[in-house]
């Protein structure tokens, strides 16, 4: 099978297309033919391997050769201990342990999938499971009367959670590039602010702040809280997400703010919700561009460099 693999950590030159062994599914894993797999920002800091974390499991050298855990497809073939899916189901899925996306089958564990929604095609089902569980869980405790700030917003995540925070009521400012203000509009934000030209953490004071970049000082943050405020983020490079979980659970204390990590949950429980809502048409997927298996570089690029207005999705068949 036709596989986008990689060897050493680095830009998307460093991927390449080759021919390799078919998988076969073992105990509790499930091979899927796919369909689709979206780009996360986790591809693109799994490619160059920076923040650190991103290299978990392969310190010097990638821990997996084919990135892609955002997977969409038909079940091929099942493992003697797979119960709840069999050969010719359509399945969707974060399959971020093992990934292998960017290929034409992936191994996944059963515990991981999910049925997919017959209203969903592929690719729009490919971008719910990673992206959604963000913003589903990101934005718990945003309601009416509430003022969100979502930093990042004109992603995937962002503008997953724009609308799922402007459905429970709450009053939603975004924040991206200026190339993405008039994006995050039309998904219902409420207030767009540039970052290059105006200190987001000097408007507010918000009730909600997700955090999908995590670049500025923890101070930075409190002072863009309300009193009983909440701030979470998402990633970032290693020492803010250190100074948020120490300086920053301290200062939130003493000030009666919470800022902290969000410790995303993964699995079907914790994305199925916001792929129903999107198959009944309460919430839109927005993909920005399809790419082929051969245009993966491409791909990871477009989401890396911060130019995707919602999600990318990279076709297999």
């Amino acid at each position: 099978m036709r596989a986008i693999v990689y060897d050493r950590y680095g830009p998307p030159d460093v991927l390449r297309v080759e021919d390799v062994a078919k998988p076969s599914p073992t105990g509790r894993q499930v091979l899927v033919r796919v369909a689709a797999t979206s780009v996360n920002l986790s591809d693109w800091e799994t490619l160059r391997g920076s923040p650190l974390y991103s290299r978990i499991g392969g310190l010097r050298s990638p821990a997996r050769r084919t990135l892609g855990s955002d997977i969409a497809g038909w079940v091929d073939a099942v493992g003697p201990e797979v119960t709840r899916f069999r050969p010719g189901d359509e399945v969707y899925g974060d399959n971020l342990m093992l990934k292998g996306g960017f290929a034409e089958y992936a191994i996944a564990p059963e515990s991981v999938l999910a049925h997919k929604p017959a209203a969903l095609t592929f690719a729009e089902a490919s971008t719910i499971p990673q992206a959604g569980a963000i913003a589903w869980q990101g934005t718990q405790g945003a309601a009416a009367g509430k003022r969100v700030l979502i930093n990042g917003a004109g992603g995937g995540s962002g503008s997953f959670a724009i609308q799922v925070a402007k459905q429970l009521g709450a009053e939603v400012t975004g924040v991206d590039n200026a190339g993405k203000l008039d994006f995050m509009r039309s998904v219902g934000a409420d207030e767009v602010i540039d970052y290059r030209s105006q200190d987001f953490t000097r408007s507010g004071p918000y009730d909600l702040i997700l955090d999908l970049v995590a670049y500025r000082s923890v101070f930075d943050y409190r002072r863009a809280l309300a009193p009983g405020g909440r701030y979470r983020c998402v990633g970032g490079p290693v020492p803010a997400v250190l100074r948020v979980l120490t300086i920053g659970a301290a200062v939130g204390r003493l000030t009666r703010r919470r800022l902290g990590v969000l410790a995303v949950k993964e699995g079907p429980a914790h994305f199925e919700p916001v792929a129903d809502r999107c198959a009944t048409g309460e919430l839109t997927v927005h993909i920005d561009r399809s790419f082929t298996l051969d245009e993966v570089p491409e791909a990871l690029a477009h989401v890396g460099e911060g130019r995707a207005l919602g999600k990318v999705v990279v076709t297999v068949v």
